[in-house]
């Protein structure tokens, strides 16, 4: 019995503990909108997580943009933003996820996807801002996040590196590079240098 309970009140601390990691929605929306150019960040759909964990729509958008709060269960902070035209691809990554598919298994999916033209992508290159920090650098009660980096990547479709110039591996800090070119996931990465 003793044993019984001991593991009841490990499961219990346990259970508070991940359930409070889960922050409000105003500090989600806030720290959403620390990767958001600032004259999108008023009317940006915010995407975030209930108190059961599961991403839900904290607010909805008017000017379509995009963001996602910061997953609880990752390590260290990381926020994104993309235009709304991305979002039936990004969607179809996190229910492919879900679904326990490997990253091999979702890109060939939504690959198969596109190319049928069951799943749309945006006709003009789209834009996503993705910016991380460590957890010891932020403040869960302000939603401030000190010593951020941010990372701007834009993608279009089948782009290779001589339809862009681009080279297709990274050369030099800041530089911007095109990454799995000539696929379906092509994307432009611009990673500023620290």
């Amino acid at each position: 019995m003793k044993k019984l309970l001991i593991i009841l009140a490990f499961a219990f601390s346990f259970s508070a503990f991940s359930q409070s990691k889960i922050l409000s929605k105003n500090i989600q929306i806030k720290t959403a909108m620390l990767a958001a150019p600032d004259m999108y960040q008023e009317g940006a759909t915010v995407l975030g997580y209930n108190d059961e964990g599961k991403l839900i729509t904290l607010r909805e958008g008017t000017n379509g943009m995009v963001c996602i709060a910061d997953d609880p269960n990752k390590e260290g902070i990381s926020v994104a933003c993309y235009g709304a035209e991305l979002e039936p691809f990004m969607a179809r990554g996190r229910e492919l996820a879900a679904e326990g598919k490997s990253n091999e298994e979702k890109s060939e999916a939504r690959k198969n996807e596109i190319d049928a033209g069951t799943l749309k992508m945006p006709v003009e290159p789209s834009m996503t801002y993705i910016l991380a920090g460590e957890e010891k650098d932020y403040n869960p009660e302000t939603g401030e996040l000190l010593n951020s980096k941010i990372r701007y990547v834009l993608y279009k479709p089948y782009m290779t590196g001589k339809s862009t110039g681009l080279p297709t591996k990274p050369q030099a800090p800041g530089m911007p590079w095109l990454m799995d070119a000539g696929t379906h996931r092509s994307h432009i990465m611009i990673t500023p240098a620290n």
